[in-house]
């Protein structure tokens, strides 16, 4: 009997000391892992959502047809001579390299970003990041994606996510649009620098692709603004409306000399720097200076989104 109730004793001890820690080694990695699922399904279904809309894609739209517009316009001006700059054959007029085009088509890309950049891009990123979460507040969709195990801050972080995902595809279908209009109406091959340096056209390709990433990165700041603004209100047009117009007040006051002293701070102001990337040896200076004060709009806007995001009443 005591040996029967101490082989008992033992078998019970040794179910408990095996069964709590194999659950407890179980338990951490499971929730982590359905995290981590959880978080990839979020941001691919955010992906696939925000590209799906008739909005992005009239977005996209418009800015691949622009390209398409300035080859058709130099190419009709200067009647197929290459000699011969827009504006009256003094290459003066119009965007930076513009003048360059009709001697090579890949100064289409150039042109092109410079074209959109000021304003076509940004009013892009700024309906897409207006739109990111007063849109979902105003459907009345926002509560229900936050009963998921994602949490407020990774949700934010997967709206902002997207939205960059959205800057690059923007600028690279501006680039893809601009580099295949050019390859069609006009001559390609070896390029002539800012600095008057000759470089092949497999490196000014490359240099095309680096500019069309600064132009992206040149994004951030704008996108983080966006989505501050869109936590502010739950109109998705309001949001939408805000920025974009904070967008046309920065850029006109980017342009009255009197502002001088505090034009260098403004997210626009440094903008047009990815034109030193054509320079032989390239400067880098502004170029730093601009992605410097994107990460500053980027880390400030981004807190203060992140501060009203997590302590926002959720009503819809």
């Amino acid at each position: 009997m005591s040996q029967a109730s101490e082989n008992t004793g033992q078998g019970t001890g040794a179910v408990a000391d095996v069964r709590l820690p194999e659950a407890g080694r179980d338990r951490s990695p499971l929730t982590t892992g359905r995290r981590t699922t959880f978080l990839g399904t979020l941001f691919r279904n955010e992906l696939l959502t925000t590209f799906r809309r008739w909005r992005t894609l009239a977005l996209l739209a418009v800015l691949a047809a622009v390209p398409v517009l300035i080859g058709i316009a130099v190419k009709i001006e200067t009647d197929g001579d290459p000699t011969r700059g827009p504006g009256g054959g003094d290459g003066g007029g119009g965007p930076a390299f513009i003048s360059q085009i009709t001697n090579n088509g890949l100064f289409l890309v150039f042109t092109a970003l410079a074209a959109t950049l000021p304003f076509f891009l940004p009013m892009a990123i700024g309906v897409i990041a207006g739109d990111a979460i007063a849109g979902e507040a105003g459907s009345g969709t926002l509560r229900y994606l936050l009963v998921a195990p994602a949490g407020r801050t990774r949700l934010l972080l997967t709206k902002y996510a997207t939205v960059m995902a959205f800057c690059l595809v923007a600028t690279l279908i501006v680039a893809v649009s601009a580099l295949t209009v050019g390859a069609i109406l006009f001559p390609l091959g070896d390029l002539t620098t800012i600095s008057g340096t000759r470089i092949s056209f497999a490196d000014g390709l490359g240099r095309a692709l680096l500019i069309a990433l600064v132009v992206a990165a040149s994004l951030i700041g704008v996108a983080a603004l966006g989505l501050f603004i869109s936590t502010l209100t739950s109109s998705g047009i309001a949001a939408m409306a805000t920025t974009v117009g904070l967008l046309i007040t920065i850029q006109i006051l980017d342009q009255i000399p009197q502002l001088h002293t505090i034009q260098p701070y403004f997210f626009s102001h440094y903008w047009l720097s990815f034109a030193d990337l054509m320079r032989d040896p390239v400067y880098w200076d502004d170029l730093q200076k601009n992605l410097g004060l994107q990460a500053l709009y980027a880390a400030v806007f981004g807190s203060a989104a992140w501060a009203r995001f997590t302590t926002k009443d959720i009503t819809a």
